[in-house]
């Protein structure tokens, strides 16, 4: 289950229904599915078979037009130099959205100056609207496994603001 917090204000929710609202009050998304069809050890194909309905219908919603599976662990090559690009302040010119499988990760978000994390983990779907300045990085286990969607088959580029935001956090 998701963490959210609000640094500025120690404000911190872990409760579903209070979660997607404050979400929602920002623009993005949130919805927890569930993780009972295939095994931790499933491969990307039957991961994308298994949940094939959800995948669809978020197409048809978003406009994505394709989708994958990405598994991020410790002994993943050049690990830290891909973390080292979505870990500053940025923004992308399609939405980001993942159905987190495995693992767990924080996207800290900055919206009109506000800022908020959000930690997902199993079972929590996140959409994070194009436009949206925000970045990313792993919890200490520097493990995710996620469904991504994109709204164009070639993907999304990091559009760096340099606001430096993302250092204080």
């Amino acid at each position: 289950m998701a963490v959210l917090r609000f640094p500025e204000t120690d404000q911190k929710f872990e409760n579903e229904a209070a979660i997607r609202g404050e979400l929602a009050a920002l623009g993005i998304d949130y919805e927890r599915w569930t993780l009972d069809r295939v095994g931790a050890d499933a491969s990307a194909e039957d991961v994308l078979k298994a949940y094939a309905g959800e995948i669809d219908e978020m197409k048809r919603r978003g406009g994505y037009v394709t989708a994958d599976v990405i598994d991020v662990n410790p002994a993943t090559p050049n690990l830290d130099a891909m973390l080292a690009k979505f870990d500053k302040e940025h923004t992308h010119s399609e939405d980001e959205v993942r159905f987190i499988l495995a693992g767990r990760g924080i996207f800290f978000l900055n919206i009109k100056g506000k800022v908020a994390s959000v930690e997902v983990g199993p079972g929590d779907m996140l959409r994070v609207p194009k436009g949206t300045t925000h970045w990313f990085t792993l919890c200490e286990d520097r493990r995710i496994r996620a469904i991504r969607w994109f709204q164009q088959i070639a993907g999304w580029t990091p559009e760096y603001t340099g606001s430096g935001v993302d250092k204080n956090y």
